[in-house]
């Protein structure tokens, strides 16, 4: 898996377990709900580390904490 997935894996765990849904997260971050959804567009390649911060500030965590997690000790490598 790589580090793009693994962010919106994470970010739903984290959602699923609070239950909050993905506008509660965008209004909760400061952010708009097409730049959370947009996240979650597998066609999509990347997301911003502002953005993944944003929105560990509405989940109330650390980024730190967001990364701490085993989905991200295992990661193939990003370099094609």
């Amino acid at each position: 898996m790589g580090i793009k997935n693994a962010v919106v894996v994470r970010f739903r765990q984290l959602c699923e377990s609070k239950n909050i849904k993905l506008n509660e997260l965008a209004v909760r971050s400061g952010v708009t709900p097409s730049t959370v959804y947009s996240m979650f567009d597998e066609s999509r390649k990347d997301v911003s580390i502002i953005t993944i911060k944003k929105l560990c500030d509405g989940l109330d965590i650390s980024i730190s904490d967001f990364f701490d997690s085993e989905i991200f000790r295992s990661l193939d490598q990003e370099i094609v």
